[in-house]
């Protein structure tokens, strides 16, 4: 069961990968892709969602008008990129070290699987794999700019799988739906984006200023 979970979650994201590359060049299909996760995360949550639904509501509402505003005002290929692959790495490097060594169960109100170890593994080699390639393409003070962002998207994106979990147990489900075999839901497996597209937003809204 567990390698058959596995397999489904590493077939699926090799699927949105595929899509995500299939899109690279044009930033229309990549919003129009982003908007057509959202519109699955709010039909879930209208469907399955009734504590704290307003709350999640003006939540995922917030998070898709930064979506917006980021695609059509702040939009920048190498940012979005950096963005999109940090959240992947995170969160497969998180998922691998918390199978392989995790044993300090954190938060297990919350979410019940998360490890210590496997948050420190997920920082660790996220920074390592980044670091070392941005340091080949950029100069310093750019390098700098992007260890900021790197490591602001990794806090974020860790808040927002809290706050996905939170809003889940406080419903009494544990996923957000089915329809995304090996990782729940839309809201489970984008909870982090969802999140740390906000943080993005102002963070680009401060860096053009």
């Amino acid at each position: 069961m567990v390698y058959k979970n596995l397999f489904n979650r590493l077939l699926l994201s090799l699927f949105f990968f595929i899509i995500f590359i299939a899109s690279f060049n044009n930033k229309y299909l990549l919003f129009f892709l982003g908007t057509f996760i959202y519109l699955f995360v709010f039909y879930e949550v209208l469907k399955f969602f009734k504590i704290f639904f307003k709350l999640i509501l003006i939540y995922l509402l917030s998070s898709y008008f930064c979506f917006f505003l980021y695609f059509f005002v702040y939009f920048d290929y190498q940012i979005f990129n950096l963005f999109v692959f940090t959240i992947i790495f995170f969160d497969s490097f998180s998922y691998f070290t918390g199978k392989l060594i995790g044993k300090n169960y954190i938060l297990k109100i919350l979410s019940p699987k998360k490890t210590l170890e496997g948050y420190l593994g997920g920082i660790f080699f996220t920074n390592t794999f980044f670091i070392i390639y941005l340091f080949l393409i950029y100069d310093e003070l750019i390098l700098f700019k992007f260890i900021v962002l790197l490591n602001l998207i990794i806090f974020v994106s860790i808040f927002g799988d809290l706050f996905e979990s939170y809003f889940k147990r406080k419903n009494n489900i544990k996923d957000s739906s089915n329809y995304l075999p090996g990782h729940g839901g839309y809201f489970d497996r984008f909870d982090s984006f969802i999140a740390s597209i906000i943080m993005l937003t102002i963070f680009s809204f401060f860096i053009n200023l």
